[in-house]
């Protein structure tokens, strides 16, 4: 039987690098490299002299390169970025080769021009996106939390962030995320929102600049911000509230990001201010060892009775986070456990199947407390 082949775009940046990583360890070799520099491609493609990998020159904005590299793919997961300003180009040049697509970015503006373009699934062709560290694993980890000893939830509250280095892709994704990137065109998601009741609240949390939170060292920044993915959740899992905290440990970024909203709407180049986010992150790594940190605290029921779960996930880069959801979304639709069609990794991956690979591979340090830590041993002893 034909190996799928598999093409990862973007292979030799920091996402790219660390999914043909896991894609290997999931068993999948002679994979189809794809990036702008031949020697960094090389690069990853050596660390493996016995899987036979094929680098590919190709670059995400260049039709050409792009149709070039995905003809003859079984599946495409696509690294590059900036997200906001690719959207589904890539994803659409997979589609049309005959292909299966994996994005770790995409979001609504790329559901919407893919399926704006035909769905997908009359072809028997699969796309999923957000199948990253978040949005992708964010929405995964509550949904595996809510099912680990409790009988119903009603609340989550949820803080996410880090000290790592920033990309320049990451970095402008940040800025486009600021004024695009949601549904219809909208932003990304609402700064300072939360839901009450079911429904998005406008203003109804405040910013913690300079204060602390027990699952991250030092001071930190609170930023409430409700994206379109905590919304869905919110609405999966039946939560009456729900309160989402993007945290900021850098003192340079923390400052940065406060000015940020005004500086766009002055008119400042996005660019520049991209450039600027990308010098405070390494500003504030210095001498420090990068992390990322998940803290996830669901309230519910268990046995009629309140009761709460409580999940936090450590890992030394965010990156390889995004990189494991990406490669086990590639690793699912190849396996026909994805149906055709345009999905968000959250809907289609099975949590507890992420779970246990993260656990395996060591790639987070999973805690649990509350309800979820009976639960959590009893599932481990039945595997």
């Amino acid at each position: 039987m034909t190996k799928p082949v598999i093409g990862v775009l973007g292979a030799s940046g920091a996402v790219g690098r660390a999914a043909v990583r896991e894609l290997r360890a999931l068993g999948h070799t002679g994979l189809r490299l794809g990036g702008r520099t031949a020697s960094a491609l090389c690069a990853v493609a050596e660390e493996n002299p016995g899987g036979h990998d094929e680098t590919v020159w190709a670059d995400a904005t260049a039709p050409d390169g792009l149709r070039a590299f995905t003809e003859g793919c079984d599946i495409v997961l696509n690294c590059a970025g900036p997200t906001y300003r690719l959207r589904a180009t890539v994803a659409s040049a997979a589609l049309a080769a005959g292909a299966h697509c994996v994005d770790v970015a995409g979001d609504d503006p790329a559901a919407e021009d893919l399926l704006d373009a035909g769905d997908p699934a009359r072809d028997g062709r699969t796309a999923v996106l957000s199948a990253g560290a978040l949005p992708g694993l964010s929405s995964l980890l509550p949904r595996w939390l809510a099912g680990q000893g409790l009988d119903s939830v009603s609340a989550l509250t949820a803080h996410c962030g880090g000290l790592e280095t920033c990309s320049p892709t990451v970095a402008h994704d940040l800025m486009l995320s600021l004024t695009s990137g949601g549904a219809d065109g909208a932003a990304y998601g609402e700064a300072l929102a939360a839901v009450r009741g079911g429904r998005r609240v406008p203003r109804a949390l405040r910013t913690a600049e300079d204060t602390e939170h027990h699952a991250f060292p030092g001071r930190v920044a609170l930023q409430p911000y409700l994206s379109g993915e905590s919304e869905r959740l919110a609405t999966v899992l039946g939560l009456d509230r729900l309160d989402w905290y993007n945290v900021h440990p850098g003192p340079a970024v923390r400052a940065l990001l406060t000015v940020l909203p005004g500086r766009l709407a002055a008119g400042d180049d996005p660019a520049e201010l991209a450039d600027r986010l990308f010098l405070a992150a390494g500003l504030d790594l210095a001498g420090r060892s990068p992390f990322y940190v998940m803290d996830f605290a669901l309230s519910g029921t268990a046995s009629g009775r309140p009761a709460s779960a409580g999940l936090t996930l450590r890992a030394a880069s965010s990156y390889r986070l995004t990189a494991t959801v990406g490669a086990l979304a590639v690793d699912a639709v190849l396996r026909a456990q994805v149906p055709p069609g345009v999905h968000f990794a959250c809907d289609v991956l099975d949590p507890g199947t992420v779970v246990r690979h993260l656990r395996a591979r060591g790639t987070a340090d999973l805690r649990l407390t509350g309800a979820a830590t009976g639960a959590d041993q009893v599932e481990e002893g039945v595997l």
